[in-house]
């Protein structure tokens, strides 16, 4: 199974790329037209076919390819912010309803797992959160006392399942882990089952139409009466991205010399924190290591930061051997919740899930359960908490601010950075580089045979730099999060168009 990086993560080990049925491109028109094929479209496709809804899911590459093929598969009824935030900014009513929609995503994925009869290594385990040192005690205690105001089960602890030294605990019952791929490739074949469309390498690109919608994709227009974006950020220039800062985060799974796997979800209150747990693939077990979070295009040595985790892994286990390292990207939303439901500065049939910030499993199914609701009935108990529109200037404001001042100053800097053409021959193989020719900014990379290619580095978003990623082999734009190939192809969006090729010849080159 292909995924938008370089590095492969577990999830791909035997997994093939999903085959649709049909391989025609529909004429008929559709209820609900779904971009993006990861577990949040896919989730929502099968609900609303079950509740009597035509639909068609359009995926720019193949199902998974993105973050759901990148992720650590951690089942969560608490998230990264935490209850005690979520009250401070939405009421205390808000943080309970945050709790309820957990519960009932995660009640969900287990209904799921059970009525298709999935094989995807679910688990139900224990989650602890530990603190070190006087200022992490301090901000446990308060998560703790927020998670109580919320209603989650929680407790204080004296143990927890990593050899990691702490100074108090807390342990969240009731939370779980599974295979992601295998649960969502399942999910794909009941939603065809119930007469669902699936489109793969269909990128959607634009959209018009009232009651109506004319959704135009790269292999051809669908027709429907509603558009949902499920493409982890929306497509184009929307109000969201600037409501929503991309971030990498890095994992690995090794493999431990001593087999002492931890028995439970664990994390640690770092920013960017640290988590753990284990899990068996293929018959194989594995513990699962996470952090080392960062703004994306924001380090061009990334794979500094799989050293750097590596490094802190053993100091506290024994690894024999590093079986995969990978990294994906998430979206952080300015106030802390999700935004999930209808798309700013669009009609009232056009919906979008976006802004999950780590939390991407479970608010995938929260997404897909009010949705459902908004779609198929007009009202969600959850519309108002995650109304994509809503403006919260006392929880959102400051870091509304920082997250696009950040933007313009990468935009401006790396607009003006000038470096020799002779960096072309410096550049060693695997290498990528933004250079300056003639006052024109080019992207370069040299593969490990030594061919060069040559992007035209002004993302087809709005136009701010790219960055190389040395470890996924990408360009990464750092304004909002689009994502390309060495080749210059769309991996992730919100980009619609392709970086400009560059032929080395118009260059001097042979």
């Amino acid at each position: 199974m292909k995924r938008d990086g370089a590095t492969p993560s577990p999830w791909q080990e035997g997994i093939e790329d999903y085959t649709p049925r049909e391989s025609g491109f529909p004429a008929k028109t559709f209820d609900v037209i779904i971009a993006g094929g990861g577990i949040t479209g896919v989730t929502t496709a099968l609900l609303l076919q079950q509740m009597g809804l035509s639909c068609v899911i359009a995926e720019a590459q193949g199902l998974c390819f993105g973050t759901t093929g990148g992720t650590t598969a951690h089942l969560n009824t608490f998230f990264d912010t935490t209850y005690d935030q979520v009250a401070s900014d939405f009421g205390e009513s808000g943080a309970q309803l945050l709790h309820t929609a957990a519960r009932e995503a995660l009640d969900l994925i287990k209904s799921n797992i059970a009525h298709y009869k999935i094989d995807c290594q679910f688990e139900e385990k224990d989650g602890y959160v530990y603190a070190q040192g006087a200022k992490q005690t301090d901000k446990l205690d308060k998560l703790f006392q927020g998670s109580v105001t919320a209603e989650a089960e929680i407790a204080y602890t004296k143990s927890i399942p990593v050899p990691v030294p702490f100074d108090k605990a807390v342990v969240y019952h009731g939370q779980a882990q599974f295979h992601p791929t295998r649960y969502v490739m399942a999910l794909a074949k009941a939603f065809e089952d119930a007469g669902g469309v699936i489109l793969q390498q269909c990128r959607v690109e634009s959209h018009a139409g009232t009651d109506t919608l004319e959704v135009v994709t790269t292999k051809g227009t669908l027709r429907g009466r509603y558009l949902v974006f499920a493409t982890h950020i929306p497509q184009g220039v929307n109000l969201l991205h600037f409501r929503c800062a991309p971030y990498r985060s890095y994992a690995m799974a090794v493999t431990l010399a001593d087999d002492a796997y931890p028995d439970g979800l664990a994390y640690d209150l770092y920013e960017p924190y640290h988590y753990y747990r284990t899990q068996e693939v293929n018959g194989r077990k594995y513990l699962i290591a996470g952090g080392e979070d960062h703004k994306t295009a924001h380090v061009t040595n990334t794979e500094q930061c799989f050293t750097q985790l590596d490094s802190y892994l053993r100091k506290y286990f024994n690894v024999a051997h590093i079986d995969y390292k990978w990294s994906s990207q998430f979206f952080e939303p300015t106030d802390g919740l999700a935004y999930i439901g209808q798309l700013p500065g669009n009609g009232e049939n056009v919906f979008v899930a976006t802004g999950f910030s780590g939390n991407g499993m479970t608010y995938s199914h929260i997404a897909a359960i009010t949705l459902t609701g908004l779609i198929a009935k007009g009202v969600s108990p959850y519309e108002d908490l995650f109304r994509p529109g809503r403006v919260k200037p006392v929880a959102g404001f400051a870091a509304f601010v920082k997250e696009n001042a950040d933007v313009v100053k990468e935009f401006v800097g790396k607009r003006l950075k000038k470096e020799k053409l002779t960096e072309l021959a410096e550049l060693a193989p695997g290498e990528g580089r933004v250079v300056s020719y003639e006052g024109e900014s080019v992207g370069l990379y040299k593969d490990e045979s030594g061919k060069i290619y040559a992007v035209n580095p002004v993302c087809t978003h709005v136009k701010c730099l790219v960055d190389w990623n040395n470890s996924e082999k990408t360009w990464d734009c750092p304004c909002h999060g689009a994502r390309y190939s060495i080749t210059g192809e769309v991996l992730t969006g919100p980009a619609r168009h392709d970086l400009d090729v560059i032929h080395l010849d118009e260059l001097g080159e042979d």
